[in-house]
């Protein structure tokens, strides 16, 4: 078990163990382990789902509208193209409407979980007590309530979603790259979208401890192979059709035992 360090100002870092690449696989092993829970507690599992089917229908609905103007939102923001030839206009603004539509999948899938978390805490609260008791507990373990954290939690999301909507400007422009930018602004995004998500799904166990969303990227920077392991394989999993619903329980869970390693807490049973 590893002892976190004490720095200047009195935040704790989880000494970094291992490279880059084993901290990656370590981080999508959290997620897989969570998927575990389905097997444990399938009754708290499938509480979990309900948030996350209201959120998802109601993404769904804003990607369908998206999808069917995309055309009309790219000849939009390239009045420019006009004078052009047909066959280099439409080429031009089938890049941009596909920039478009990543830049939509990236932020869908981050309010996604700002929304999910924020509605379902009670449910997400209580799969992630169950991971820490089954664990041995929270030492020093704080009292979290809806109401409490609902000001904080929607505060946290508001900085959030301005990170989202900086990473969304980023993605476009790289997808606008002729040739290789569709699919290395598809690789920017998992990256990025995937990061986000794991500060995102940390305030569950975070908030136990009583740690802030500044305490939350110090602790997930001190591991980021691992925090960005975790991220982007939630992040692909989102994209499967259905997957953010299922796999949004358990990325709470595995998330809850990724923080007890970083914390230096026992994550297996003995």
């Amino acid at each position: 078990m590893s002892t976190p360090q004490i720095t200047a100002d009195g935040t704790a870092v989880a000494p970094r163990k291992g490279g880059f690449v084993s901290d990656f696989f370590t981080g999508v092993s959290f997620l897989l382990r969570g998927l575990g829970m389905y097997a444990r507690s399938p009754f708290l599992m499938f509480l979990g789902l309900i948030p996350a089917v209201i959120t998802f229908a109601l993404l769904v609905l804003a990607m369908v509208v998206m999808f069917y103007w995309s055309d009309n939102i790219a000849a939009a923001i390239t009045p420019f193209l006009d004078g052009w030839s047909q066959g280099l206009r439409t080429g031009a603004r089938t890049v941009v409407a596909a920039a478009v539509l990543l830049v939509w999948i990236v932020i869908s899938l981050l309010l996604f979980t700002a929304l999910t978390l924020t509605v379902g805490q009670p449910f997400y609260e209580a799969i992630s007590k169950k991971v820490e008791d089954r664990l041995g507990g929270v030492p020093g373990e704080v009292n979290v309530s809806f109401w409490k954290t609902l000001p904080r939690s929607l505060w946290d999301n508001v900085r959030l979603i301005t990170v989202t909507l900086m990473i969304a400007i980023l993605v476009f422009f790289v997808g606008l790259i002729p040739v290789v930018g569709t699919i290395t602004a598809a690789i920017l995004g998992a990256l990025l979208g995937g990061w986000a998500l794991a500060v995102e799904i940390s305030s569950v166990p975070f908030e136990r401890r009583g740690l802030k969303l500044r305490h939350r990227r110090q602790w997930l920077k001190s591991r980021r192979g691992m925090a960005l392991g975790f991220g982007v394989a939630t992040f692909v999993c989102f994209l499967i059709p259905l997957g953010a619903i299922l796999v949004m329980p358990a990325a709470v869970a595995g998330m809850t035992l990724l923080s007890r390693r970083l914390f230096g807490q026992p994550d297996t049973a003995d």
